[in-house]
């Protein structure tokens, strides 16, 4: 089985070591592989058969109707602070995507290697018994209560892994699940349902296209089992992909709790994957004027600086989001606990911080975990404390470097007895009890309702001047009338005053987007802070506020002077916020 690239960095003492494996997420395994701990998927058993005279015929199972979800009238502002919030995220993986290590109980009657989706769908005894199978498992593996759970800790985002497949048989014909498409036909419904339901939770919903029609790795999470990676061999399979995607952007698009679509998760890294990014970016933004400006997230195929200027070269709201595992390799396995922590402070950090700074923060972590191997911790004395000590520095370098983190995963089968894997089991033992990065009462010191936003819940967002009227996403003149001859010589003659910096003229520009940008950089702090939160993709915010305000408001010129005082007024009013 072939393995991402390593990346390399140098040591505190100038040699060259190997960063710490951030190579397979959870769901990449070896079907062979055997031997580990409870906080080791690797303990999983490989391919099995059904257990000889065990029953292959599912129990009946009625499964209740989904209602039509009607969602909330789209506000702009309410979406933006869903979008633009720091995020403390859970996956909610195994759900709508199975993988046989978290819930091994829906693969005992599946067909064949008995390793992916398809496997499951293709068993029982029937499409109608695969179809009863999963859709007891939608209805109980996580219900609300579950989201309202994880709203009482903290948490704000889940993100939701999802298949080609789910959206059901209309998007299978074609496809290597077309003859079971039947199975998934009232998956799509409760996609939505569970979106609602994150949506009275004030949870925000990121959600994760898991597999790709024809696989974007081989790998059993993208839902087949035969290590076949035809998503980009193909270009029928890049089109049916893309219309997928098309599909769920034109339906989450007007969604205030949908944080943004993921368009592929640890695709393969190769020439085409950023042209089929390109491609899929400008198809999706075409889907409608709420799609504009929605958040697109892109996994970087484990080649974090050659993925990063793809990013960076953009000016829309796109996002990288990197994995980071210490669990998988030989090198993992020889480090200790220690050694492994030390990794996270000294090589991986400035590592994501460094791309998080060429990403204008547009950047998550979005899988990671406590586990280790077993041969990590036994080589340490107390082994929950030093998971606990590995675990809280990974959670404290992801959110100081990158705009949001997401544990894998938030439940599996058997998860009391395995706090590396499960976010339940880990929660006041390898992690802390909550995860509030702001308290709410925070937001009533004086110092920030000084900034006259006592109505932030009708602001509109990003906050460049409370008489901006114009929304990020709503369709703009795309030219405007020409001037008379005069103006427009006016408008020139003072635009080459503003931006000559030796003019008196430009000072005053300088200093008036600088205070403006102070001014907005303190409402932001107290609109996120009356959220329980905090701005978390900064520099995409502010790249947004300036958009809006148009040059008449901020001169071109003057950019970099409002972006400063944008900054100092934010950490003026977090200061604040946390002081509190």
């Amino acid at each position: 089985m072939s393995r991402p690239g390593v990346d390399f960095s140098q040591g505190a003492t100038g040699s060259v070591v190997q960063a710490p494996a951030v190579a397979y997420a959870t769901d990449h395994l070896p079907d062979s592989a055997q031997g580990g701990d409870a906080s080791d998927p690797a303990s999983t058993s490989g391919n099995t058969t059904a257990s000889s005279g065990a029953s292959c015929v599912p129990e009946p199972y009625s499964a209740p109707p989904v209602e039509d979800q009607t969602f909330d009238p789209y506000d702009q502002t309410t979406s933006n602070v869903f979008r633009y919030r720091q995020q403390a995220s859970v996956n909610l993986g195994s759900w709508f995507v199975h993988e046989k290590w978290m819930t091994p109980s829906v693969f005992k009657c599946a067909a064949g290697a008995q390793a992916s989706e398809l496997d499951i769908a293709s068993g029982w005894g029937s499409v109608a018994g695969a179809q009863a199978v999963l859709e007891r498992h939608w209805d109980t593996f996580i219900t609300e209560s579950d989201f309202n759970y994880l709203a009482s800790i903290g948490i704000n985002t889940v993100r939701l892994p999802i298949g080609y497949w789910t959206l059901g048989p209309n998007f299978t014909a074609g496809t290597a699940f077309e003859d079971v498409g039947q199975a998934y036909a009232n998956s799509w419904p409760r996609v939505l349902r569970a979106i609602n339901q994150a949506a009275h939770a004030n949870i925000g919903v990121l959600l994760d296209l898991h597999g790709a029609v024809g696989s974007q790795n081989g790998q059993p999470h993208s839902g087949i089992s035969d290590g076949q990676t035809q998503l980009f061999a193909i270009p029928e399979n890049m089109d049916k992909t893309i219309a997928a995607l098309e599909y769920v952007a034109g339906q989450l698009q007007s969604v205030n709790n949908v944080v943004g679509i993921q368009i592929l998760n640890e695709p393969t890294y190769g020439t085409g994957l950023e042209d089929f990014y390109t491609r899929t970016i400008e198809a999706l933004r075409a889907t409608g004027p709420n799609a504009e400006d929605m958040p697109l997230y892109m996994h970087d195929g484990f080649q974090s600086d050659k993925f990063s200027p793809f990013i960076a070269n953009r000016t829309d709201f796109v996002v990288q989001d990197h994995h980071s595992y210490f669990v998988f390799t030989p090198a993992d396995q020889a480090e200790s606990a220690t050694q492994h922590t030390n990794d996270v402070n000294n090589t991986i950090s400035p590592a994501l911080l460094n791309t998080s700074k060429q990403d204008r923060r547009n950047l998550i972590v979005g899988e990671w975990s406590c586990a280790l191997s077993p041969q990590s911790v036994e080589s340490d004395g107390d082994a929950t404390q030093v998971r606990k000590q590995f675990c809280t520095k990974q959670m404290q370098a992801y959110e100081a470097d990158a705009a949001g983190w997401s544990f894998w995963s938030y439940m599996k089968e058997d998860c009391d007895n395995d706090p590396g894997w499960c976010f339940k089991a880990a929660v006041g033992k390898s992690l802390p009890h909550d995860f509030y990065t702001l308290r709410k009462s925070a937001a009533k010191d004086a110092s920030l309702n000084a900034t006259d936003v006592s109505d932030s819940d009708n602001l509109i967002m990003p906050t460049i001047s409370k008489d901006i009227l114009n929304l990020i996403g709503r369709p703009r003149p795309q030219a405007m009338a020409p001037l008379p001859n005069l103006a427009h010589r006016f408008a020139a003659i003072r635009a080459r005053r503003d931006a000559d910096p030796t003019s008196s003229g430009h000072a005053a520009a300088v200093n008036a987007s600088t205070s403006r940008g102070y001014t907005d950089g303190m409402t932001t702090a107290k609109v996120f802070a009356d959220k329980e939160s905090r701005l978390g993709f900064t520099g995409q915010f502010i790249l947004d506020a300036i958009k809006v305000a148009g040059p008449e408001q901020i001169p071109q010129s003057t950019q970099h002077a409002y972006r400063d005082g944008f900054l100092q007024g934010l950490k003026e009013g977090e200061r604040v916020a946390k002081e509190s």
